[in-house]
C-alpha cells in the first residue's frame, strides 16, 4: 500500500495558558485538496505552522512519503517541499517584488546576485497569476491584494509538493479568485497535495475532494466530496445552527455624508460624488484596484485628497485629517486591521479606550477605561479571558470586534468598514452582520467596501460599483445582482 503523501498523527500544541492543538490527525494525498475548516481560534493556522515548520508539536509525529521527519525549521520545510501562503503576510516591505519572491533561493554568481535573471523569472510567476507590477517595484507600494498574490506567487515559484494556503483570497476580487482555482485544479493534477483553509465555504465546495474540521483544538469531523453541503461544513465548524444571511430592509432618513467632487492621488482624473443617509448601508464593488480603499481612507482624512467637498450633518472635513474626521462624527475601521486598527501589544482594554482617552492632566480616568472595556465585550461578545488580556492573541473575528467597540465609544454618525469581515469565521460573521443592521436601524449611516459579492447583496441598501477610482453606477432593489455588480465593475453595461 502506498503511503500518504503526508500524515500528521495525534499533534499536540500548547501556550501559554492555552491548549491550541490536542491529539490532531490530517492526512494528505496526492493530487488531493483537502479543506481545514473550523471557527477562529479552532487551531487550524496553528496546526499549519506545525506543518510548515514554523512551530514544533508538544507531541505527536510528521510522516512525509512514509518516513518520519521532525522539522526544524520553515527553511527545512521548504527544502523538503512543504510551502505554506500566511493568513498574516509575511513579506519584507523593503525588498523589491522579485527580491520578496526569491528570498531565501537567490539567484547568484558568486557573491553578485543575477538581478536581471530574477526579473525574468519572476515577470513569470506575477503573469501566471495576472499579477501586473514591475518586478523593481518596492514591497511597500503594493495594495493588500497585491502583496497576497505575491505570497501565491512565491510558494509556485518553490514548486511544493504540498502547498498549504491559509485564507489566500482574503483580499482578492472574484476574477483573481477564479483564476487562483484554476491554479489550484493544475497543480492538484500535477500531484501536488493542497491544504485549503478558508472561511469562504463556497470556495470549499467547489475546490475541496475532503474536508476536515478542527474544533476548540481537536478533530470535529471529516466530509468526502460527495457529502459536502453548506450545513454539514457549518456542523464540523460550529457545532450549532446559524441564522440565515439575509437582505435586511432600512428606512432611511437624511442625508449624513455628503461628497462632492472628489479626486484622490491614485485616481486623479476621477471624480467621485456620493451620500450615505442615517439608517441605511451602503456598499462599495469593484475589482481589485478600483480605488475603493483609497476612497475610504480619503473620506476619513488618512490620506490627503486632491480636490473636493465632504461634509458630515453639514461640517466640512476634507483637509483636515482624521482627527477632524473622527470629531465630526465619522470614522474608519481599516481594512488591515492588525497594521492600521489595534495596537496588537496592547491590551483589549487600552485598545478599547485609544480614540476616547479621559483623564486629567497625564492621569488617565481608569474607571472610565474598565467600564468602557467591560460594556464593549458584553455588548459585541468579544471572546476574550478578561479586558486585559493581549489583543494580539484573540482570533481575527474578535480583533474586528474590537476595532468596531473602540469606535462606536466615540457615538458615530458614519461608519467606514474596509473589508469588514476579512479573514472572519462564518460564527463572527453572522455577528457582525446583525450588530452592523443593528446599528443602521439606531441611525448611523454605513458605507463599507468588501470584495466579496455575497455580502455586498446580503448587507447592501444599495451598492456603488468603482472602477478605475470613479463610480460608475449604482444598484439597488431587484437590479442589485452579482451579475449587474460584475458588469459594472469589468465596464461591461448592466441590464
Amino acid at each position: 500500500m502506498t503511503a500518504s503523501l503526508l500524515a500528521l498523527r495525534g499533534i499536540g500544541k500548547a501556550f501559554p495558558g492555552v491548549r491550541a492543538l490536542q491529539d490532531v490527525d490530517l492526512t494528505i494525498e496526492r493530487g488531493e485538496v483537502v479543506a481545514l475548516i473550523g471557527e477562529n481560534g479552532a487551531g487550524k493556522s496553528t496546526l499549519m505552522k506545525v506543518l510548515a515548520g514554523v512551530y514544533r508539536p508538544d507531541a505527536g509525529e510528521l510522516w512525509l512519503d512514509g518516513a518520519l521527519v521532525a522539522l526544524k525549521s520553515p527553511a527545512e520545510a521548504l527544502r523538503l517541499g512543504i510551502a505554506l501562503i500566511h493568513q498574516e503576510l509575511s513579506l519584507c516591505d523593503n525588498l523589491t517584488v522579485a527580491g520578496a519572491l526569491f528570498l531565501g533561493a537567490e539567484l547568484r554568481r558568486g557573491p553578485f546576485l543575477r538581478r536581471r535573471a530574477m526579473d525574468v523569472q519572476a515577470r513569470h510567476w506575477l503573469l501566471r497569476l495576472g499579477l501586473t507590477v514591475e518586478p523593481a517595484a518596492l514591497v511597500a507600494t503594493l495594495s493588500p491584494g497585491q502583496k497576497q498574490l505575491l505570497e501565491i506567487a512565491r510558494a509556485l515559484r518553490a514548486k511544493a509538493r504540498v502547498l498549504i494556503m491559509d485564507e489566500p483570497t482574503s483580499s482578492l476580487t472574484l476574477p483573481e479568485t477564479e483564476r487562483l482555482f484554476t491554479l489550484v485544479r493544475e497543480l492538484r493534477d500535477q500531484g501536488v497535495g493542497v491544504v485549503y483553509i478558508s472561511h469562504r465555504l463556497g470556495e470549499v465546495r467547489e475546490l475541496a475532494d475532503r474536508v476536515v474540521g478542527l474544533r476548540d483544538g481537536k478533530n470535529s469531523g471529516e466530509l468526502q466530496r460527495a457529502e459536502i453541503t453548506h450545513e454539514r461544513l457549518v456542523g464540523l465548524m460550529v457545532g450549532r445552527t446559524l441564522s440565515a444571511t439575509r437582505r435586511v430592509a432600512h428606512v432611511p432618513g437624511d442625508a449624513v455624508l455628503q461628497v462632492k467632487g472628489l479626486r484622490t492621488a491614485a485616481f486623479p482624473q476621477a471624480v467621485v460624488e456620493l451620500a450615505v443617509r442615517r439608517c441605511e448601508v451602503v456598499g462599495i464593488a469593484g475589482l481589485l484596484g478600483s480605488g475603493r480603499t483609497e476612497l475610504l481612507r480619503a473620506l476619513f482624512g488618512a490620506d490627503r485628497a486632491l480636490a473636493g467637498d465632504v461634509t458630515i450633518a453639514g461640517k466640512a472635513t476634507a483637509g483636515r485629517g482624521p482627527g477632524a474626521a473622527a470629531a465630526a462624527g465619522l470614522v474608519l475601521l481599516p481594512e488591515d486591521r492588525k497594521q492600521q486598527g489595534l495596537v496588537l501589544g496592547m491590551s483589549v482594554r487600552h485598545n478599547l479606550s485609544l480614540p476616547t482617552l479621559r483623564g486629567r492632566g497625564v492621569l488617565i480616568d481608569r474607571a472610565y477605561e474598565a467600564a468602557l472595556a467591560m460594556r464593549a465585550i458584553a455588548e459585541l461578545e468579544i471572546a476574550a479571558r478578561g479586558p486585559d488580556q493581549i489583543v494580539g492573541t484573540l482570533s481575527g473575528g474578535n480583533q474586528q470586534k474590537v476595532v468596531l467597540g473602540k469606535w462606536l465609544a466615540a457615538n458615530p454618525r458614519v461608519l467606514l468598514l474596509d473589508e469588514p469581515t476579512r479573514g472572519v469565521d462564518v460564527g463572527a460573521r453572522s455577528e457582525i452582520y446583525a450588530r452592523l443592521h443593528a446599528l443602521a436601524a439606531q441611525g448611523l449611516a454605513i458605507l463599507f467596501v468588501s470584495s466579496e459579492l455575497e455580502e455586498v447583496l446580503a448587507l447592501a441598501d444599495r451598492a456603488l460599483v468603482m472602477r478605475q477610482g470613479a463610480i460608475v453606477g449604482e444598484l439597488a432593489g431587484a437590479a442589485l445582482t452579482e451579475a449587474n455588480v460584475m458588469m459594472l465593475a469589468t465596464s461591461m453595461e448592466s441590464r
